[in-house]
């Protein structure tokens, strides 16, 4: 297939795209390399090396004799020209991740706020646009998030995005009807992807685009398959207090001797899977596409569901680091159950990896070996969703102020 991965250099954009490279078909980064110069605002840099994206894909092709093409296009703001490229080249499918993904990033501020819901909603909605007016017959695959259904506990599992529910007519009579699972969105960046599921029944419904949405857990790990095959093709690693994921965030913490970071009781539960397992999803949504007409595919793309503090505690042990407990930037629950079903990729052949001890050593081997280049001040997660929750995020574990509060 001719595939068009949308925000290609991205932290899941990348191992997917040589995922799919590798697997023979024919690649397409579509990218406005937003993420490079967020690096730049914020002060903070991926904990692993990065080349440019022409200098990864070179060596992609050194190693594999694989082309992965590269085209410089900001999907929200260059219609014309994503309309344009998509009219030429045509592509059989298309991975969205072309979004501001972090949550605590969307938080930050009015004007991140702001960007975070211009970005993400033109975005996804410029892609469909254009897709309906050249009449591109492509499957689009979507990453969202498991955060559109909230943390809240009903005592049920968490359907994959469909709820059946029984609404009683005029007459006294009981019809069926399956709703999408109601949304609960906990920040600014998962309303987008709530704003993302609706635009996208409009389009399957009105237009007869074939669509499958990924409600994605937190991503950990590095490595995949290929990023492994050279130095020079190694994913990001986030770290940071914004785009670092909590168990990432954790095994980096306890690579340099910074204890580990738990907000409020640590009683969230939260949904997880590997990057390996991520771009093996992305695939297996792939070949299994919706029919035109259909009403959009969701899967649940998670493997597990864990407590915060039974994961620092778990790397703790692992590592002997100590676990700092701090007030939580967020406005949620301080205690969730998380009951998922995920049974559409597993019946599709998916094989769980699991939180193992040789998996996450790996990851805090990579987190030592370039140890180096942390910013122990960005470490903190210090983006509030209040003004008031603000004032108590003003301190880090080692007792130095993170920023003046006023």
């Amino acid at each position: 297939m001719k595939i068009a991965i949308m925000g290609g250099d991205g932290f899941v954009g990348w191992p997917t795209s040589l995922h799919l490279s590798n697997a023979g078909h024919e690649v397409h980064i579509v990218d406005n390399l937003s993420r490079r110069w967020i690096d730049t605002e914020l002060g903070v840099q991926s904990l692993t090396p990065m080349d440019s994206i022409q200098e990864r894909t070179r060596i992609w092709h050194a190693e594999t004799g694989r082309r992965i093409h590269f085209h410089l296009i900001d999907l929200a703001k260059d219609y014309q020209l994503l309309k344009n490229w998509l009219a030429e080249e045509r592509p059989d499918a298309i991975i969205h991740f072309a979004e501001q993904r972090a949550a605590p990033y969307s938080m930050k501020s009015d004007r991140h706020k702001n960007y975070t819901v211009n970005n993400n909603v033109s975005a996804t909605h410029n892609l469909l646009n254009a897709m309906v007016e050249l009449d591109l017959d492509a499957h689009l695959v979507h990453l969202g998030t498991m955060g559109v259904y909230g943390y809240s506990t009903v005592g049920a599992a968490i359907p994959e995005g469909y709820l059946p529910v029984g609404i009683e007519t005029m007459d006294g009579r009981t019809v069926s009807q399956d709703i999408l699972y109601p949304s609960n969105p906990g920040s600014i960046y998962h309303m987008t992807k709530c704003l993302d599921q609706l635009i996208f029944q409009f389009y399957a419904k009105n237009d007869s685009l074939r669509i499958t949405d990924l409600h994605q857990g937190i991503v950990w790990g590095t490595h995949t398959d290929q990023t492994r095959r050279h130095d020079q093709l190694v994913n990001r690693f986030d770290y940071d207090g914004d785009y670092g994921t909590v168990l990432n965030r954790f095994l980096i913490q306890a690579a340099i001797g910074y204890p580990l970071t738990v907000h409020g009781t640590g009683g969230q539960t939260r949904a997880f899977i590997h990057i390996q397992d991520s771009v093996r999803c992305i695939e297996i949504a792939l070949n299994n596409p919706p029919v035109r007409g259909s009403k959009v595919e969701i899967f649940n793309q998670m493997t597990e569901t864990h407590r915060v503090r039974d994961l620092a505690q778990m790397i703790a042990g692992l590592t002997g680091a100590e676990i700092a407990w701090l007030p939580n930037p967020r406005k949620e629950a301080a205690e969730n159950d998380l009951v998922v079903r995920n049974e559409k990729f597993l019946g599709l052949g998916l094989e769980p990896t699991t939180l193992k001890e040789g998996l996450l050593s790996e990851v805090v081997d990579v987190a030592k070996r370039f140890a180096y280049r942390v910013d122990r001040s960005r470490v903190p997660a210090v983006s509030a969703w209040t003004k008031d929750i603000a004032t108590k995020i003003n301190r880090d574990p080692e007792g130095k102020a993170l920023r003046e509060v006023s």
